[in-house]
Parts: structure tokens; sequence; C-alpha cells
């Protein structure tokens, strides 16, 4: 009888565990607590992975339990039971030793398995460089002569708590990552700085940015839309301001959006050229270089040039800014390695890099008369 109804209650309990897994795998679905399940085959393999997991661990815990309040309700010294006097069973220590080690193989083979799909990066059909670089990313599409950087886009003033905040609050960018659909895309990902990761939930897409290295990662869409991540390694002091936003389209308007972005970098370029010819003038050259060091260089520096006492340093008044020009050229350029001060070389144009040379070293009283050219930096960064 006693048997009978240990065995009730086991078939009982295990009903109300398998119960209770459900209803915990609505709850976390509803208050996304639990992985996106994503919109690739890899993610969506990645999340019923997860699951299975997640349940065998329920089973195995409430299995756990359950028996220990059974063997605690029914061995009981109330009920007169007594314990048993013996030191070993090797059929017991055989048993919770093998029975571990099968549960353990059975949840590693599918894990590895997936694990081989997600590292196999090879003949992809679309190759993208992206390097982190504080705090933005850069993208280069190697079949292409593309290649950009991608910034927040978040206004100021809603992260300030001066406007109200959007839908997509630090989740939106000026220049997105555009990919086609259908197609594998190849993902090289590394750092001109310190660590960052490149983390796109729903391509299930996390993979660390190491300087000095290139991790890969790939995915393949399917559907056409707008796809929202983040740099998930602390980075510095504006790792919350590192979004990433991709874009997938369909093969036909993925073929309209390169030919555009393509003329558009080539006009670019023979502009480049067109205003190495050119010179401007000091209230030129100042009000573009207060423009570009407001939107890249204060919020360290700070508008007024004084920096951050112990933290950044200070323009107004600097030696590097009053007497070394070819050193000032060169810092904003290539940046410092190890600090702060990233290398503007991609991230600006050369008309810009001028006239931001020239505004630091005229602003705030530093008053050198000093007017760098687009000329200038060219010679620079062709070592002349």
């Amino acid at each position: 009888m006693k048997r009978v109804l240990s065995k009730i209650s086991l078939i009982s309990c295990m009903s109300f565990a398998h119960s209770v897994a459900a209803d915990t795998k609505q709850l976390v679905d509803q208050y996304q607590l639990n992985l996106t399940k994503g919109v690739t085959d890899i993610s969506a393999e990645v999340y019923d992975l997860h699951m299975l997991m997640f349940i065998i661990c329920i089973v195995i815990g409430a299995g756990v339990f359950i028996a220990m309040f059974i063997s605690i309700y029914f061995h009981r010294k109330s009920r007169g039971a007594k314990p048993a006097s013996f030191h070993e069973n090797v059929k017991v220590e055989i048993a919770w030793t093998v029975i571990p080690f099968l549960i353990l193989i059975g949840m590693a083979y599918p894990a590895a398995n997936l694990l081989y799909d997600m590292e196999d990066a090879s003949q992809p059909d679309v190759t993208v460089l992206v390097t982190g670089s504080q705090w933005k990313w850069h993208y280069k599409y190697m079949d292409n002569d593309i290649e950009f950087f991608s910034k927040l886009a978040t206004q100021p003033e809603q992260i300030q708590g001066k406007f109200d905040k959007g839908i997509n609050y630090l989740l939106e960018v000026d220049r997105p990552l555009v990919i086609p659909t259908g197609k594998k895309v190849r993902f090289l990902i590394t750092s001109d700085d310190v660590i960052h990761a490149w983390w796109v939930p729903d391509f299930a897409v996390k993979q660390d940015a190491n300087p000095g290295f290139i991790n890969d990662a790939w995915t393949k869409v399917d559907q056409p839309g707008i796809y929202r991540g983040q740099c998930a390694e602390l980075c510095g002091k504006d790792h919350g301001f590192m979004p990433v936003v991709v874009i997938a389209k369909s093969p036909e308007d993925y073929a309209q959006w390169l030919e555009k972005e393509e003329t558009l970098q080539r006009l670019a370029k023979q502009e480049e050229q067109r205003l190495l010819a050119m010179n401007m003038s000091m209230d030129e050259s100042m009000a573009l270089g207060e423009k570009v060091y407001n939107a890249n260089c204060a919020a360290c520096h700070m508008p007024n040039g004084e920096g951050l006492q112990g933290v950044f340093p200070a323009l107004k008044g600097s030696q590097i800014a009053l007497n070394d020009q070819p050193k000032h050229i060169d810092v904003l350029i290539n940046g410092v390695s190890g600090t702060a001060m990233q290398a503007y070389a991609k991230q600006l144009s050369m008309s810009e890099l001028a006239a931001v040379v020239t505004y630091e070293r005229n602003a705030w009283g530093n008053n050198t008369g000093d007017l760098v050219q687009a000329k200038d930096i060219n010679a620079a960064l062709n070592g002349k």
C-alpha cells in the first residue's frame, strides 16, 4: 500500500512540475524575461536548446526535491521508521555517477552541434568588417568600396531628460548597417582601442571585438526588417551610448542601396580632392572647426577647452595647442594609444580635421594665428 501511495504521489508531483514548467515559460515570455527567439534559423535553434536545458533542469530539480520530501514524509520518526546503518552502497554510487554522466552527454550533443553551426562562417555571400571605436561602430564592406561610422542618433535632450524618451531610446544610429536577406553575411569583428562586443539578439550574434584580433560571426536573415542591439562589453564612459542597428533589405533593394552608396562615397572622395586645392579663410575655418569640435571633442575636453582635471587634458593654454602643430595634427589623426583619445582620420574629412585643429589653436585665448589647411592634413596622412 505504501508503494502504491508513493507512486501516485510521485506521478502527481511530476505532472505538477510539468505544469509549472509550462506556466513558467509562458510567464517569462510574456514579461520578456526569456531569451529572444530571434529571426534567423540559428537564433531559433539557440532558443529551443535553451528551453530544452531549462526544462531538463526543472525536471531534475523537481525530481530531487520530490524524492527528498517523499523520503522525509514516509520515513519520519513519528511513523516508526528506523534509519539504515551502512557506510556505502556501490550500486547507489554507480547510479548517481552514471545517470548524471548520461544526462550531461545527452545535453552536450545538441549543444556541440549547434555551436559548430554557429562557428561555421565559411563561404559567405557578403563580408563586413566591424570595428569598435570609442564609442561608435565602423563598418567596411570588404567586397565593395563602402565604409562608414555608425553613431548614436538619440537626441541629447532625451538623455538629459528635457524631452520624452522615444520607443527606441539609445537604440538609434545615424547610419545603420545594411545587409541583404536570404544571403549568408559574415562579420569580421575587431576594435581600434579597448574591448567591445557586437551584439544583435535577433541574430543570436554576440562576439567580442578585441584590439589586435579578429573574431568572426555570421547570420542569414530571411525577412526584411530593422534589428537592434548594443555593445555588450563595459568599454568606457559612453558604453551605454554605442547601439547597433541593422537593416535587412531584399536582394533587389540591397543592390540599389549598394549602387547609391558607392556613388555617394566616390563623389565624396572627388570633392575631398577638389578641396585639397582650395584654402579656407580663418573665419570659415573657425566656424567649421567650432561645429566639428562641439560634435566630437567637447564631451571630453569641454566646450570651454578646459577639460576635466585628472581625466581629460585641457586644450586651453596647452603646449600642444600653442606650440607643437605637427604633433597636434598627429594626435588628432592617429589618436593616443591607451587613452580615450581616438583616431579621427577615418571619421572626419581632411577639411574638417584642418578646421578643428585651427579652431583649437585659436579658441579660448590660444590665439596662435595658425591656419591649417586640408593639404596640411593630407601631407601628414601621407607622411610628407
